[in-house]
């Protein structure tokens, strides 16, 4: 379910802040617009709230609200070399992993499949 966040928000969010940062962002905030910095966090959000989570537990909001927070300011600081393409998804799915480790330390993260 991570991996299915991370990239869901990428492909949303990041088209989403590309538009409209450019369509409106006139103030800027570290190497973008703060205007599409915000739509970027306002539709990870969104995302957020209906991607499926892990264990239903209320606590996974928090989790991908953070996550989405974290996305949106890696994808403002990224340019030339790392590609935001790459780095917002690895910077979200790793924020989500690690905050799950820590407040979940026991649930399983990992399954996997294998036919035999």
């Amino acid at each position: 379910m991570i991996f299915v966040t991370a990239f869901t928000i990428l492909i949303i969010s990041d088209t989403t802040a590309a538009l409209i940062g450019r369509k409106f962002g006139k103030t800027r905030f570290l190497r973008k617009s703060f205007v599409g910095t915000l739509s970027f966090f306002i539709s990870a959000s969104i995302v957020i709230l209906i991607t499926p989570k892990v264990g239903n537990f209320p606590l996974e909001y928090l989790i991908g609200f953070i996550a989405a927070f974290i996305g949106a300011i890696v994808e403002n600081v990224s340019y030339g070399i790392a590609d935001d393409n790459l780095t917002i998804p690895l910077s979200i799915g790793l924020t989500m992993w690690g905050l799950y480790l820590i407040f979940f330390p026991g649930l399983e993260l990992v399954l996997v499949n294998v036919p035999r």
